[in-house]
């Protein structure tokens, strides 16, 4: 990696956020962007959690250099479908189908409907060949059936993983990546770093997931893209590296699966 980072000479991607969170003003926008640059975060994943809201990512991505859109259907919302959401894939500024996938932990949308729009979006994503970006929250199982019979898109992502070990294990076996967020510095998710543990380098992400799940010490702060590098410090701890070999391994492992220019394109 080459150019200007931060002024720790590191380079980071938040690779899960949501820049457009509930159609967020301009100004606060590109405010988030700066203060993340100031610390050496020079792309950001907007994502996108049903089809207006995608809308809103791919707007905010065209505007702002560095930030790339995806475009998807979140578990809470699946009761509505996916009309539309085909038309948004050929965006330039679209990398990914996602967060799509299943919570039975909140529930907001039928299980059965959350199903049939999770088996559509990985459909989608080998249809377009973009990455797949899944939302998996006490829906182990059934997430692992889904995507039996589907299949697994070659680009895949776990994003925000919050099993253990063992879930950690089934979603590397299937060539998936793990993408790891603030909760790995709290201090009840040993089940988490657990997963970090085992977790190769070229396989793991980081993100943010902002505006929620802040790492500590700013635990009950709305997040954002700038706190990135706490997450990448927590997990290079468990791993015993440093975080500036997290945040080339993880920006590698970014440019890879969601096919990111690199620093020097940007």
């Amino acid at each position: 990696m080459t150019g200007p980072a931060g002024s720790d000479g590191v380079r980071w991607t938040d690779n899960h956020c949501h820049l457009h969170f509930r159609d967020a003003d301009a100004a606060s926008v590109t405010h988030a962007i700066a203060t993340a640059r100031d610390v050496g975060v020079e792309r950001f994943v907007t994502v996108g959690c049903d089809v207006e809201d995608s809308r809103a990512a791919i707007a905010v991505a065209a505007a702002h250099d560095g930030v790339f859109a995806t475009a998807g259907v979140h578990p809470h919302e699946a009761q509505h479908g996916i009309d539309g959401l085909e038309d948004l894939l050929a965006d330039p500024n679209v990398v990914a189908v996602g967060e799509c996938g299943l919570d039975y932990h909140y529930d907001h949308s039928p299980r059965d409907a959350q199903r049939e729009v999770f088996a559509a979006q990985i459909a989608l994503a080998e249809a377009h060949g973009l990455a797949l970006v899944i939302h998996a929250r006490s829906a182990w199982d059934d997430t692992f059936d889904v995507l039996a019979a589907e299949g697994v898109p070659a680009r895949t992502v776990f994003h925000c993983f919050t099993g253990g070990a063992e879930e950690a294990r089934r979603c590397l076996d299937l060539g998936a990546h793990l993408s790891i967020s603030g909760i790995v510095t709290f201090k009840t998710a040993q089940d988490i770093r657990d997963a970090v543990a085992i977790c190769p380098p070229d396989r793991l992400l980081v993100e943010t997931d902002t505006p929620y799940l802040a790492p500590v010490p700013h635990r009950g702060e709305p997040n954002r893209p700038a706190l990135v590098p706490l997450v990448g410090e927590a997990v290079a701890a468990v791993q015993g590296r440093t975080a500036a070999e997290v945040a080339a391994s993880s920006w590698d492992a970014a440019t890879a699966l969601y096919r990111l220019p690199n620093a020097n394109q940007l």
